[in-house]
């Protein structure tokens, strides 16, 4: 049981944190950068809850709307989970790998491959992409594309010291972006919203300067 009584301790005013080993290094050092970004993500994905919950399951009758509350099911429960194994991830980024201690949880190769088996389910209900997709959509979607950039962000920053990374957590966070793209696509999917593809140049929109006139004359 975790109890913790005081959070300002005044230990970091200098400028410099602990390890989980008791090593004290600065706030600037790599390893204390990637515990902060996955920390990020997280976070993202706190964000990801509360826009997917923000969705209404109702139709205006009162109904309710199946599709809508099972997205929400999905996500609270695949998320949910998520934010709980990155906790378990982030503690274990905060120390070198051979200063673990015994009694830590860690990432398995099953939570790993966990995320390969929901992928795989998802998958199949969707239609093989045929262009790149923009990362833009309703709140739901926007923010889960965010966070799948983060955590590649979090992958590159691990990838650097990856000497210094148990090569399971740096395979998990691989999977882990790959899961939220698939999740993404598989909520637009679930939501009936469509896909923003990428457009190719010659067929971008290029007569923005003269919408913004047309509308100012038309005030």
């Amino acid at each position: 049981m975790v109890r913790i009584t005081k959070v300002h301790t005044g230990g970091g005013d200098g400028g410099e944190t602990s390890l989980v080993d008791g090593s004290r290094v600065a706030k600037s050092n790599a390893r204390i950068g990637i515990v902060g970004t996955c920390d990020e993500v997280n976070a993202l994905l706190g964000m990801v809850l509360m826009e997917t919950n923000r969705l209404p399951d109702t139709h205006a009758d009162g109904g309710t709307r199946i599709t809508v509350r099972r997205v929400k099911d999905v996500c609270s429960a695949a998320i949910g989970r998520m934010q709980s194994e990155l906790f378990d991830l982030g503690a274990e980024l905060a120390c070198p790998p051979d200063q673990i201690p015994e009694y830590m949880q860690l990432i398995d190769q099953e939570d790993s491959d966990r995320l390969c088996e929901e992928m795989d389910a998802w998958i199949e209900e969707l239609e093989p992409l045929e262009s790149f997709i923009l990362p833009t959509g309703s709140g739901p979607i926007a923010t889960m594309h965010l966070a799948r950039t983060v955590t590649r962000r979090l992958e590159r920053s691990m990838v650097a010291i990856k000497n210094e990374m148990r090569p399971l957590s740096l395979q998990y966070v691989n999977r882990l972006s790959d899961w939220l793209f698939v999740l993404t696509r598989w909520t637009s999917a679930r939501l009936g919203e469509d896909e923003t593809l990428w457009t190719p140049k010659g067929k971008r929109e290029a007569g923005i300067a003269e919408m913004t006139r047309r509308q100012n004359a038309n005030r």
